[in-house]
């Protein structure tokens, strides 16, 4: 089974793109320098858009 739609192809598709012509920028005003950041902005707006996208992943889990 995917764990990714459609929706989040065209999406990050769209994100990996924008760097290039210097349009992506991070939530702070900057210009998106890596690839890892672009991905990551594709996916958090696919997720707003309610497309299939796993969960985020947290950085620390408190018990």
């Amino acid at each position: 089974m995917a764990k990714y739609g459609q929706k989040v192809k065209e999406k990050v598709g769209q994100a990996l793109h924008e760097p290039k012509k210097g349009q992506l920028r991070t939530g702070s005003g900057q210009k998106v320098t890596s690839r890892q950041q672009a991905v990551a902005i594709g996916l958090d707006q696919t997720r707003r858009a309610g497309g299939k996208v796993p969960p985020k992943k947290s950085s620390s889990k408190r018990k």
